[in-house]
């Protein structure tokens, strides 16, 4: 919320701002911009704009499908996928999207502007470019497996080979041996 002055005379007649991200934590979310002359009237005001522009976000898993940099205004905004585990690596506006978003493993970088209304509104520009593999290959008209990137071998050990022990021969003893022994 921030209240700006108006250009009555005096100044004194304020208007309130609201940002709010709205989302299902699964794979939904929106950003709404709402403004009034009260504080209850533009949070609103926000949310029905929020709910106006709810889309879906493409993952892999807990995290997006590609590297991909959001734009908006001065606002540029990096999202790089991360291996599972990592968490969600960002700050502000841009960690509500992306949790909202349901995203869980995620590096984000902020290239840009610090503005937070613009720095969402970059961060929904990311994710609205975001493609899975398999729309892309119907794009290309290829299957998704050359879609893909090729994985990367990791050179693993030749297998030992076990070598079964050769049996030694037992020598026997006399049952006198043992006698004797006994004795």
């Amino acid at each position: 919320m921030s209240p700006n002055p108006g250009s009555s005379k005096g100044g004194r007649r304020f208007s309130f701002t609201a940002l709010v991200v709205i989302g299902d934590e699964v794979d939904r979310v929106g950003v709404g911009y709402g403004k009034a002359r009260e504080v209850p009237l533009a949070i609103t005001k926000a949310v029905d704009d929020a709910k106006k522009n709810l889309f879906t976000v493409p993952k892999h898993g807990q995290t997006i499908t590609h590297e991909v940099i959001g734009r908006f205004d001065a606002a540029r905004v990096m999202l790089r996928p991360a291996s599972e585990g990592t968490g969600v690596i960002a700050g502000g506006g841009v960690r509500a999207v992306l949790e909202l978003g349901g995203i869980r493993d995620i590096l984000a970088k902020s290239l840009g502007t610090t503005n937070p209304i613009n720095m969402a509104k970059a961060t929904v520009d990311g994710l609205k470019q975001l493609r899975r593999p398999e729309e892309v290959a119907r794009i290309r008209g290829l299957t998704i497996s050359q879609v893909l990137p090729v994985p990367r071998r990791t050179e693993e050990p030749a297998p030992a080979t076990v070598e079964e022990p050769t049996p030694t021969p037992v020598e026997e003893t006399s049952g006198e041996a043992e006698d004797h022994a006994d004795a």
